[in-house]
């Protein structure tokens, strides 16, 4: 039961319509997250849950994100399934199609504690982290998700943003790693060979997303991305700027590279897992790699803005995404690593190809090579993403 190859939409911090300029502008933009007025405390900011008396739900998600039926792409089979067993009407918009886009949809009502109009939003860790440091996100209760609590991976857990698990609970992961075309290339096994190899000069691609291309740099120095210095940083960022001035990096893109790869119009590139195995359904010389100095792990998390009125709701259906029978369902759809222990088992009855592929279910070998960016407060954040955006957009 394997899904056609899909539009490639769901990943990039931008999307390939944005250019450098757009990119320096949005690191600018970091530093106005700490502005006065911004900063919201539980305390200060309430919301009432009125889940008992309102049988609904607003949840916002990226597109592809969610299975649907193949005879009718109006039904989502999995979130079909929860509003009849649950009785919560679910309004399911695919509104999120970049991170900072959305944070600038979202700003001015959670700097100033007013409703959104979501109760769930899904975004990725950096962007998540930045909204529990602004005191933006409900607390979630743990009682009331059994099946996360059982189910949730480790290598999920205790993440710098959030230890506990009470803020962001992931919808779907996957790994930033390399990717290359065995009809242009021969095998890639490390970083360093796709910066340096003279073969392909001119044919690789990088991810604009900083975490994970600087990420994969940092691990190939012998560097730890979860827990790093800024000269440790700053040695990485002159790794890349010597393959950027080489010009033995084409371009950075968001997941636009996918089309090129397929063709064989670039050799290899910094990739996403998702992306890449959708590829290798098409064509089996498309190959993920995980580089011999580890690969980066992310996540996009449901997150309860303040104000959302729904908080209960919401959690019944993130205890509900946890069952590894539904998780199941969800993963073999998207072809994302799915983060619920026990989904694996399930995947089984439904199709064991994608059970056995280590991109959807990664065995403990991969999971060990694997880091979380570390969590950077507003400084930082700002001034990565500036040094980064001025090699890259140069």
């Amino acid at each position: 039961m394997r899904s056609p190859l899909r539009p490639l939409t769901r990943r990039g911090l931008l999307t390939g319509t944005l250019g450098s300029a757009a990119l320096l502008a949005t690191a600018g933009t970091l530093a106005g997250c700490g502005t006065k007025g911004a900063q919201q405390t539980e305390a200060g900011c309430k919301s009432d849950d009125l889940s008992a008396t309102e049988r609904k739900l607003a949840f916002s998600n990226w597109p592809q994100y969610m299975d649907v039926d193949e005879k009718d792409e109006s039904k989502r089979p999995s979130l079909d399934a929860f509003i009849a067993k649950s009785g919560i009407q679910v309004t399911y918009t695919e509104d999120v199609n970049d991170n900072n886009e959305f944070f600038g949809k979202v700003q001015n009502q959670l700097a100033g504690c007013q409703a959104t109009g979501r109760d769930i939003m899904v975004l990725t860790d950096w962007m998540a982290a930045r909204m529990i440091r602004l005191g933006w996100i409900q607390k979630l209760d743990k009682s009331k998700m059994p099946n996360v609590e059982a189910n949730l991976l480790p290598s999920l857990r205790n993440r710098s943003f959030d230890p506990d698990s009470q803020l962001a609970i992931p919808w779907q992961s996957g790994l930033a790693g390399l990717a290359y075309n065995g009809k242009v290339t021969k095998e890639i096994r490390t970083v360093d060979e796709l910066l340096t190899k003279p073969e392909l000069k001119g044919k690789v691609t990088a991810l604009s997303e900083m975490r994970d291309t600087m990420g994969l740099l940092l691990q190939s120095n012998g560097h730890d991305p979860a827990n790093f210095t800024a000269a440790q940083f700053d040695d990485a960022l002159a790794k890349l700027k010597k393959a950027v001035d080489s010009k033995q990096i084409r371009k950075f893109t968001g997941n636009d590279y996918a089309p090129d790869l397929a063709k064989g119009d670039i050799a290899a590139c910094i990739g996403w897992s998702g992306d890449v195995i959708q590829l290798s359904f098409e064509d089996e010389k498309i190959k993920f790699v995980v580089p011999e100095s580890g690969v980066m792990l992310w996540s996009d998390n449901m997150l309860v803005p303040n104000k959302a009125s729904h908080k209960a709701n919401a959690e019944e259906l993130m205890n509900y995404y946890y069952d590894p029978v539904v998780a199941a369902k969800l993963a073999a759809y998207v072809n994302y690593i799915c983060p619920v222990k026990g989904a694996q088992a399930e995947m089984e009855k439904i199709d064991p190809d994608l059970a056995s592929n280590p991109l959807i279910f990664p065995d403990e070998p991969m999971l060990s090579k694997s880091k979380v960016f570390m969590a950077l407060d507003e400084k930082q954040e700002k001034e990565y993403e500036t040094k980064f955006q001025q090699v890259i957009g140069a």
